[in-house]
């Protein structure tokens, strides 16, 4: 089903982008940049943009409020985030709307972004202070030697973020960087500016200090080696190939980096699977965000046994989505993000196409509904020799493959040299676990697309392979914005031997010692 859009829904008033926009650093009289709502391609906003000298000022600005707030304690820092979690889902509606109005994205993707943040504020705001707190750590000689190991924020955090979730990347990576007493600077891409600032207005009402957290305005290619070249540790969510660029540029200064990249998702439907209950998550797995989400699935390895019902089922469902532009409820998926990303969906499609695949559902533009609509898109009979195959379409369009057995499904989705999400769908749990153990993935969900990993904010998300470096989330997420330091204190005997005692003497009182202390089982 479709639905056209309601053009004087979704036009922000310049009320609303000014308000937003003082809180940027950005110079007066500086370049503007114009964006466009992707619901119907018309303008959006015109923002200004940030210099060199701009991010350069939001680096001070920050390091300056990073003292103070690194003074304050966790447990000081986390009321911040309790309040923001409070105000964010009171402020939903007003967040939903500007996420929709800048990525053209369904309602119902853009309250699964809210409820997010407010996860992640939640979860290291309660645990945070425990996990910062100063350890006792054993020391080399017992009793004899006091050894601590203490956190230190590590000063200015870059974030670099993209524009296909707004509202969770820019504020999942800041929350733990802040509560870890770390400042931010945040590069967010230029079409989703306006998330971003929203994001930044919530966390000053509930009680962010000025200047802790600072946003700059451009696009990333400019202003990206400059937040690079100034940051004290630098996280990235966007491609592969920026990923590498980015990495090699932090080397070079030797800070700290982590990455989320791209991938080519595999959900494996195992032969005892429920249809319906599979076929309802393999939609959402395809096609939340239109398809526009690093851990979406873009191949599905589907059991012979159950291929007959379940692939029928699955493209029933897929025709059966309802595509609307516009800001509200009532959408199974919207828009893609511009044309750029039609241009990729359609390429990869006619590729495979023109190489021999089959549409099962789908394989079109929908210019009669929005600009950048694409329909929900299942193939068959890919090989290798198309796009497709191994590269990330980044759109609604998945791949269905047939297989004999379990073992052919795990080597197929192994193939691929990303390994950032997986899936396994299977009444049997405890196979679906097994299974899991040996997919090359950062994630894997049983029986869900992503929603059960990614919503587990206590455990840690990121990919392996070229899919990324390093986690968000868990111990991983905030201790990676931290300087760890050891301080040991040592009393009475030293390391220099007890007087009297030759050296040789001294060597073998520390082999007894050494023995003995492995027979009672010292760490």
């Amino acid at each position: 089903m479709t639905a056209p859009v309601d053009r004087a829904s979704f036009l922000l008033s310049q009320q609303d982008i000014d308000r937003l926009v003082s809180h940027a650093v950005v110079s007066p009289g500086a370049a503007r940049q114009t964006t466009y709502a992707p619901f119907t391609g018309d303008v959006l906003a015109e923002l200004p943009t940030s210099t060199d000298a701009d991010v350069a000022s939001a680096f001070a600005m920050a390091a300056n409020a990073q003292r103070a707030w690194a003074q304050r304690s966790p447990r000081e820092r986390a009321r911040v985030f309790l309040r923001f979690h409070d105000l964010v889902l009171e402020r939903q509606s007003e967040g939903m709307d500007i996420a929709q109005w800048e990525t053209g994205k369904a309602r119902r993707d853009a309250f699964e972004e809210l409820i997010d943040v407010a996860l992640n504020a939640r979860h290291y705001a309660r645990r945070a202070p425990g996990l910062l707190r100063e350890k006792r750590r054993s020391g080399v000689f017992p009793a004899l030697t006091s050894t601590v190991e203490v956190r230190h924020p590590k000063g200015v955090i870059g974030i670099i973020s993209p524009w296909n979730y707004p509202l969770t990347l820019a504020a999942s990576d800041a929350i733990p960087a802040l509560m870890a007493g770390n400042a931010v600077v945040l590069k967010p891409d230029h079409q989703t500016t306006l998330t971003a600032l929203w994001v930044l207005d919530v966390l000053r009402d509930a009680g962010l200090p000025d200047g802790l957290m600072c946003v700059v305005i451009g696009e990333g290619a400019r202003l990206g080696p400059s937040v690079i070249d100034r940051a004290d540790y630098v996280m990235f969510t966007g491609s592969t190939r920026v990923g590498r660029e980015i990495a090699r540029r932090c080397g070079e200064r030797l800070i700290g980096s982590s990455f989320e990249l791209g991938g080519k998702n595999a959900m494996i439907v195992r032969s005892d699977v429920d249809v319906e209950r599979g076929t309802e998550i393999a939609i959402r797995a395809c096609f939340a965000n239109s398809g526009q989400l690093c851990v979406a699935m873009e191949r599905i390895y589907v059991h012979a046994d159950i291929a007959d019902s379940f692939v029928p089922r699955f493209v029933e469902r897929a025709q059966a989505m309802k595509l609307r532009g516009g800001v509200g409820w009532g959408a199974d998926m919207g828009s893609l993000i511009n044309e750029q990303q039609v241009e990729r969906v359609r390429a990869h499609v006619e590729d495979a196409v023109g190489k021999g695949a089959e549409v099962l559902s789908g394989g079109q533009a929908r210019p009669d509904i929005g600009p950048y609509f694409f329909e929900p898109t299942i193939l068959t009979n890919v090989d290798a020799s198309m796009q497709l195959c191994d590269e990330e379409t980044f759109g609604p369009v998945v791949s269905v493959y047939v297989v004999r057995s379990d073992e052919e499904a795990l080597e197929l989705a192994n193939m691929s040299p990303y390994g950032l999400n997986s899936a396994v769908l299977t009444r049997d749990t405890r196979a679906g676990l097994e299974l899991g153990r040996r997919i090359r993935a950062g994630t894997v969900n049983v029986n869900e697309g992503y929603g059960a990993a990614w919503g587990s904010t206590a455990a840690p998300m990121g990919g392996m392979r070229d899919s990324g470096l390093g986690r968000r989330h868990g111990i991983e997420g905030l201790l990676k914005y931290t300087e760890s330091q050891t301080i040991a204190t040592q009393r009475l005997i030293g390391f220099g031997g007890i007087g009297g005692q030759s050296d040789e003497q001294w060597a073998g009182l520390l082999t007894n010692a050494l023995r003995t202390l492995k027979r009672v089982g010292f760490r």
